[in-house]
């Protein structure tokens, strides 16, 4: 069965929430994870993307960068990444560089609708 991980770049927990939350308030443009910004709306999850993630037979994995990376130890990415498991194999879907390009929630649920059937 395949499983999609997705890595926002940032970190968990209610402080970084906060920062993240005024970063994308006073200074969308620099803030430094798209995913978050194409899944996530100032204070709560996009509702396309919502619908997308509940009603797919994707199985999705979310993951911050702290929590990932004590997941999978041996492993290197540049994030926000989405990546493609099977097994204990993990390749990777869409990169931080594509996720740059994506400029919505809908293009980025055909993006992996088209990478994932």
């Amino acid at each position: 069965m395949k499983t999609l991980l997705f890595i926002y770049n940032a970190n968990s927990g209610i402080t970084n929430t906060a920062l993240d939350i005024a970063h994308k308030v006073f200074s969308p443009k620099t803030y430094n994870c798209d995913l978050c910004a194409i899944t996530f709306n100032t204070f709560s999850e996009n509702k396309a993307w919502k619908a997308f993630r509940t009603n797919s037979n994707i199985i999705m994995e979310f993951f911050h960068i702290k929590e990932f990376t004590k997941a999978y130890p041996d492993t290197k990415y540049e994030y926000p990444i989405i990546l493609y498991k099977t097994r204990d194999e993990l390749s990777v879907l869409i990169s931080a560089k594509q996720i740059k390009n994506i400029v919505s929630t809908d293009a980025l649920i055909n993006e992996i609708k088209k990478l994932t059937t």
